[in-house]
């Protein structure tokens, strides 16, 4: 590719950026850039209000681990929505010792 050329291709991805950035008008200055307040949430950022622990879900977080269930699992009954492991397989292999994933042989 010529220089020429790409020197072409550049200013027309950025007068097109510019354009668009243009069009935002007044809204440009409402735009939300996370990080600057780690601590706060925007204003009309999602809520979970609720969450259901039905039977699908004790059962994927428990799935591996046989009766009678330790006392340490009681954790799970305050569990709210947000990310546990015990939800979601981790690392694969010998170190699944949940056994979440198909067996393989190592």
């Amino acid at each position: 590719m010529s220089v020429k050329l790409l020197a072409l291709l550049l200013v027309a991805f950025s007068v097109n950026a510019l354009s668009a950035r243009a069009e935002q008008g007044a809204d440009a200055g409402a735009v939300f850039i996370s990080g600057l307040q780690p601590d706060r949430r925007p204003a009309d950022a999602p809520v979970i209000t609720e969450f259901n622990r039905d039977p699908g879900w004790y059962r994927q977080a428990l799935k591996g681990i046989t009766p009678p269930y330790s006392n340490s699992l009681r954790f799970l009954d305050d569990q709210g929505a947000w990310y546990t492991p015990f939800n979601h397989p981790n690392a694969s292999g010998r170190y699944d010792i949940r056994g979440l994933y198909p067996a393989t042989n190592y």
